[in-house]
């Protein structure tokens, strides 16, 4: 899978751009503030539907601009096909082959991205909201099932929550319409723990021998989902179902009085350890670093492991974060296998060598020129 070419309108600093990629790296020099960050995030938000710099899409039209428009042109499967995003101020348009799609999971997972930036240096050590919105859209690129009982967990967690907050508020409670939602969130969050657990196990068979060489065999690494209440990754979706209910049964009160779901996928994490010590509590920055960087690279392989294609990466001024070992590690692996885009300010910290024909772009105030090769 690869992006052939991508076009601007009104996206940000970009007025109008128009570029063509290179198969294999492709590198965004220039200064801070000049676009680069904004080109990169636009082909996540090609991608993803989203920005992940910002929930608000409004701040991705341009200034003085009435839309913004990102398409691409995408290679997979010996096929080709264009992508489109349209955001205005009455909302969002995705098409996929020149067609508008009704629901975001149709769209989703047609080009997939793995963006690796300095803040997910801050997967390990981050708050427990990072790690579950990293599984959320790592899985739901590659898993248009996961991404759909989801979307419905939300949607039932929010309704869920608003009538905690009512019964509160009126001191009244419908036992019944209670047990309904009870149900229902119940049977998504049992297929959302049951799809988190396999993923999480396959993610970890893949990130231990990154990280082992990577640490030179010093280090083994293993990665733990940690569910909200006591349950176990073997146990089937109705064993989770029913685990589930009960957690519901015994904290209701607690919920009542609190006017929120207290128990769910909604409150679980993921845990890292190094050599059987918790990374976020005890390790050190560059233990941190490593877990991070064999994460991100064992999401590629996992990628293509589950849907047959490799993903494209957008590295976005992150090797200036890495050492020169772990940049090693990272250019060696993705070496004539994977579709790079990559920022940053200057060539001199970056080992030219493992950079193979690179096609380098400058940036500067919203406008993208290839460099003469």
């Amino acid at each position: 899978m690869y992006l052939k070419d991508l076009r601007l309108t009104g996206y940000r600093n970009y007025d109008k751009a128009e570029v063509e990629f290179s198969k294999n790296i492709n590198v965004f020099l220039g200064e801070n503030a000049q676009g680069k960050t904004n080109m990169m995030e636009s082909i996540y938000v090609l991608a993803m539907a989203r920005s992940h710099r910002t929930a608000n899409d409004k701040e991705l039209i341009g200034w003085d601009q009435d839309f913004a428009k990102v398409t691409g042109l995408i290679e997979k499967n010996q096929s080709k096909f264009p992508l489109e995003i349209v955001l205005s101020k009455k909302g969002k348009k995705a098409k996929l082959n020149r067609l508008e799609q009704k629901k975001l999971s149709g769209y989703i997972g047609h080009l997939n991205v793995i963006l690796f930036a300095p803040e997910d240096l801050s997967l390990v050590k981050g708050a427990p909201s990072v790690r579950r919105k990293f599984l959320d859209m790592e899985m739901g690129q590659m898993s248009p099932i996961y991404l759909h009982h989801l979307v419905e967990y939300q949607k039932i967690l929010k309704q869920r929550n608003q009538y905690l907050k009512q019964a509160r508020f009126k001191n009244k409670l419908d036992q019944t319409y209670l047990e309904v939602l009870n149900d229902q969130l119940a049977a998504e969050g049992a297929e959302v723990l049951s799809e988190r657990f396999k993923f999480t196990k396959r993610l970890e068979e893949w990130a231990r021998p990154i990280h082992r060489d990577i640490s030179q065999a010093k280090e083994e690494l293993r990665i733990e989902y940690a569910s909200s209440f006591s349950v176990q990754s073997e146990k089937d979706k109705n064993q989770l179902m029913l685990d589930l209910l009960e957690q519901f049964e015994k904290n209701q009160q607690r919920e009542i009085d609190q006017g929120t779901t207290v128990i769910g996928p909604h409150r679980d994490d993921l845990r890292f350890y190094i050599n059987e010590k918790n990374v976020q509590t005890y390790g050190s920055q560059g233990q941190q670093r490593t877990t991070a960087l064999s994460v991100k690279l064992a999401e590629i392989e996992l990628m293509y492991e589950m849907t047959g294609e490799y993903p494209v990466l957008l590295l976005d001024d992150v090797l200036s974060e890495l050492d020169d070992d772990r940049q090693t590690h990272l250019l060696k692996s993705i070496q004539d296998k994977v579709q790079t885009f990559l920022t940053t300010t200057s060539l001199d910290g970056v080992k030219k060598e493992l950079l193979n024909d690179p096609r380098i772009f400058k940036v500067s105030n919203g406008k993208i020129v290839r460099e003469s090769e």
